[in-house]
């Protein structure tokens, strides 16, 4: 049985190979899953499917938070490791700290040296936006 991490690792994959390879996603998420068992299969499509069909109301929950950068000028595997986390964030039950966890490690493993701090600050500041932490009425 394939896990959580490892599905978010071939979906990430999967927006890899329609963003670069342009590929159609349906193909490219049986391609990557292979033998994965349905449940994560379906994981995975969710959050391929769910991340391209959000991505411009992504880029705009990240936009802001790029600091003179613009989304298109990120390395593509930031690109699409933030839209797919903002996605999950968004329309998701995963806690907020699984899905930043699981972002950093992917960036880790996949893009830059500095891309995982990177993607730490940019989720956690989305993060609070769309989820505000909860605490005492001021």
């Amino acid at each position: 049985m394939a896990s959580r991490k490892h599905a978010r690792e071939l979906a990430l994959q999967s927006l890899f190979g329609v963003e670069v390879g342009h590929r159609p996603a349906e193909d490219m998420v049986v391609e990557t899953c292979g033998t994965t068992d349905s449940e994560h299969r379906r994981f995975v499509h969710d959050l391929v499917t769910g991340t391209l069909d959000h991505a411009t109301e992504s880029d705009q929950a990240i936009m802001p938070l790029l600091d003179g950068w613009t989304i298109e000028r990120l390395p593509t595997i930031d690109r699409l490791l933030l839209r797919m986390s903002v996605f999950e964030l968004t329309y998701r039950e995963t806690p907020a700290a699984v899905v930043i966890n699981e972002a950093v490690d992917l960036a880790k493993k996949f893009s830059t040296d500095e891309s995982p701090r990177f993607v730490n600050g940019v989720l956690s500041n989305v993060a609070k936006s769309l989820r505000p932490p909860r605490g005492l009425l001021t």
